[in-house]
């Protein structure tokens, strides 16, 4: 016997959980095509950083990018320049985003993930 047919209470809370999960459409083929990444993430640590603007940051769009290109951070590399200052550090480089652009954890983390991806594969 199982343990939920050794355990009533157990078994009709259970119930309606089993009905929930075979209700989902999920299969495991969705699963594969699923990602935690975004296209930006993936197009910006599939090649050299070279001379893209600071938008083409993970988590940078147009009004995160103007705020740090008003502060001199106009560029992608001078915003790695600064990662690399702040030793790949992620406390501190989440900080120095909110600080400096006003970007929430999400935003931040996204930049960081993809500055730290880029240097392992290009330095």
């Amino acid at each position: 016997r199982t343990r939920t047919q050794s355990r009533p209470k157990l078994r009709e809370f259970c119930k309606p959980l089993r009905s929930r999960l075979s209700s989902l459409s999920l299969s495991l083929s969705d699963l594969g095509t699923m990602s935690s990444t975004s296209q930006k993430h993936r197009d910006f640590i599939a090649e050299p950083m070279g001379d893209k603007p600071v938008t083409d940051l993970p988590g940078v769009g147009p009004t995160l990018g103007g705020r740090l290109a008003e502060k001199g951070f106009d560029k992608a590399f001078v915003v790695f320049g600064q990662f690399l200052v702040l030793k790949k550090n992620e406390e501190l480089f989440l900080d120095w985003m909110k600080t400096t652009c006003q970007a929430n954890a999400k935003q931040g983390g996204d930049c960081y993930t993809a500055l730290l991806e880029w240097s392992n594969s290009f330095l």
